[in-house]
């Protein structure tokens, strides 16, 4: 059916004036605590900016973005009247004085409301969206301009609505039913508007200072500060996945290993969440709610089960979205534990028995390691464990995989380091005032010294990118996988008259003199990845502080830094040309990076269907040429394909269906030691 577009004059019918001001206002404590947080940044944070009229430059335009990222609310006109405290916001916090962000904020709230009332309105007057006409929606708003006028606005919005619209009927909801939960979902937005209060403000106001110095600096309100300490106590029962939020929606950042979302093996990082069901309860619209609020859904009693309406971060642009169901669980320290298994690699340099040791974070159970535990538990002691039982499986190398472990105790990332290398320097650290200490010291002789690879991605950080860069800087063994995250920074907690500063003192160095902040730790050896460098990791996020050196601090080389690096990277070329399943997984990641690259999204109905399916085909041509070339029956259709038992819903698959990526670094370590460890494999050296 055409539908005819009717003119958009009754949006703009609803004046600022009609919408009573937010008159959110600061209390005293909050000016009394604006004038410690600067004091704190420029005497105690390490990239030592001073407080002055650039940053206050800067601290304008990172607000309005913080408040209105899509440029969505806010029109020209408010940012050229903002324009009047460029150069006094630095001197007006020093004073305590917090009255210019509280009315940028009030202004932005006036055109919220309005704005969320339009769209309702026009919702409600029944008016027909023509989905069959050729117009886009843009996916990049943030690098655009404001709007300059109330009608520029109702066009993009009028886009918006009916994108919306669109996506909930590609998903089989009724016009009539995807029509009332856009009226509900833009109604829930206005009452998260209203429940919005000082304290809210005021966090984001100090988050957009804070975050001018570094992305890991920030300010915690009392609310907040708390929600930290339940998070850090694991006290926690949910999915088990760290949540940001980007432009109005609630986006997976990371899925925690060992959580039930982990196990599960349904939710992906980038993936985003539409709304939130508990088990058979109608399913609740989240867009445009508060972080902590779709947080306060997500978790629930232990057992329990909630529904996830999420977009999946590979097919986003197709405009589809699809229901998960996850039954929540407490993450237990166990279930972080490092496992190992052993694995057969059989190819041209023979046949190889290769242990691999999963290490999904670097762990310390605290209170019975400062009570003298003898049985308290770490990444380390288990680690240490798990070589004797591989040593006692006679395997001929290790793979440790590091992939997606972000970190934990820096302690257990030297003591890791430790069962590896003899005696030395392990990490440099470097604070504000300049001075550099190596006290991070492996302090025993090397517990393995056979052949060894660590395994790592975009998501390993911090303490997994200091053992990473030591094994690396050493020699000890060779890195491979995708650049590491970059996050070579240190924070402390610093107490406020009212909440917490989390501020960046310090920085990681490795012993090769190289920052790991950044840049990360650069494979050997890289491979195929999921991630998209530009939007994933340190280098992406604004006000990053840069990557640099410091001396060298001196350090012995292993016999390995003598692997023929550019023989194994031509046997591993190779296998990327000839492997079915590492051609499937360089054609899925091809794919993907075209779909990302998308600048707009259309409008037509039509057209989003044939993109959908082109998008499907495109999908099964190349998992049915993978069955080819592995003599497997082919599907005849999507359909068929996604309703046939798969071989991928079964353990029997193989390990090069399963994880293609562990069992290529397997055959790169089965060539490592054909060319050069092959006297040590007859020996099965621990």
């Amino acid at each position: 059916m055409l539908f005819l577009l009717r003119p958009l004059v009754p949006l703009l019918l609803i004046p600022l004036a009609s919408f009573a001001l937010a008159n959110v206002q600061f209390t005293s404590n909050q000016a009394e605590t604006a004038t410690e947080i600067i004091e704190k940044l420029t005497t105690k944070h390490y990239r030592q900016q001073p407080a002055d009229d650039e940053l206050s430059r800067n601290l304008l335009n990172q607000y309005v973005n913080l408040l209105d990222p899509s440029k969505s609310y806010l029109l020209q006109e408010d940012i050229n009247e903002f324009k009047q405290w460029e150069t006094k916001l630095d001197d007006m916090l020093k004073d305590g004085d917090l009255s210019a962000g509280f009315e940028i904020y009030n202004r932005y709230y006036q055109r919220t409301m309005a704005r969320l009332q339009s769209n309702i309105d026009l919702l409600e007057s029944g008016f027909q969206f023509d989905l069959t006409k050729d117009e886009y929606l843009p996916y990049d708003t943030e690098s655009g301009a404001w709007p300059t006028t109330n009608e520029d606005a109702d066009d993009y919005w009028r886009k918006r609505i009916k994108e919306a619209f669109l996506r909930l009927k590609l998903n089989d909801k009724e016009p009539e039913a995807a029509r009332e939960l856009l009226i509900k979902r833009y109604t829930n937005l206005k009452k998260q508007l209203t429940q919005r209060d000082s304290e809210d403000v005021f966090q984001a106001y100090m988050n957009a200072l804070t975050g001018l110095y570094d992305p890991h600096t920030a300010y915690m309100s009392p609310r907040s500060a708390e929600n930290f300490q339940i998070a850090l106590s694991l006290s926690l029962t949910g999915i088990g996945a760290v949540l940001q939020l980007e432009d109005e929606y609630t986006k997976i950042v990371r899925v925690v290993p060992g959580g039930p979302a982990d196990k599960q093996d349904i939710l992906k990082s980038g993936d985003k969440i539409v709304a939130v069901g508990q088990h058979k309860q109608e399913m609740v619209d989240v867009v445009g709610w508060r972080l902590d609020e779709v947080v306060k859904l997500i978790r629930g009693e232990k057992d329990s089960i909630v529904r996830l309406e999420i977009i999946p971060a590979t097919g986003e642009s197709a405009g589809n979205s699809r229901e998960i169901s996850i039954v929540r669980d407490k993450i237990q320290l166990e279930e972080q534990a490092a496992k190992a298994e052993v694995i057969e690699i059989n190819n041209d340099a023979g046949n190889y028995r290769v242990g691999v040791i999963d290490i999904p974070a670097f762990y310390l159970d605290v209170e019975a390691y400062y009570n003298r535990d003898p049985n308290f538990k770490s990444t380390t002691k288990d680690v240490l464990r798990l070589l004797g039982e591989l040593r006692d499986q006679k395997v001929d190398g290790i793979i440790l995989d590091l992939r997606n472990n972000g970190g934990g105790f820096l302690q257990e990332a030297t003591t890791l380091t430790d069962l590896f290398i003899d005696p030395g320097p392990i990490v440099q650290v470097r604070n504000a005032d300049q001075y550099i200490s190596r006290n991070y010291r492996s302090r025993d002789e090397a517990y393995y010294r056979g052949p060894l690879m660590v395994l790592i991605n975009r998501l390993s950080a911090s303490a997994s990118e200091i053992f990473a860069g030591a094994i690396q800087d050493y020699g000890r063994g060779l890195v491979v996988g995708g650049q590491s995250f970059g996050k070579g920074t240190v924070q402390v907690q610093l107490p406020l008259q009212e909440g917490q500063i989390k501020l960046t003192e310090s920085k990681f160095y490795r012993v090769s003199g190289e920052s790991t902040q950044h840049q990360g730790v650069v494979p050997d050896i890289k491979l195929p990845s999921f991630y998209d460098a530009d939007k994933v990791g340190e280098s992406s996020e604004e006000n990053a502080l840069p990557w640099d050196k410091i001396p060298p601090v001196p350090h012995r080389q292993y016999k390995f830094t003598q692997v023929p690096i550019d023989a194994l990277q031509n046997r591993h070329d190779q296998r990327l040309k000839e492997d079915p399943d590492l051609i499937y997984l360089s054609e899925e990641l091809a794919l993907i990076k075209e779909r990302r690259e998308l600048k707009q999204l259309s409008l037509n109905e039509a057209q989003r269907r044939r993109e959908t399916k082109e998008y499907d085909n495109k999908l099964l041509s190349m998992e049915n040429k993978r069955r080819e070339s592995k003599q497997l029956i082919v599907y005849a259709s999507v359909e068929e394909w996604r309703t046939a038992s798969k071989p991928e819903d079964s353990d029997d698959r193989t390990l090069s269906e399963k994880d293609p990526i562990l069992y290529e670094v397997g055959n790169i370590l089965a060539d490592y030691m054909n060319l050069t460890y092959s006297p040590l494999r007859q020996a099965r050296r621990p």
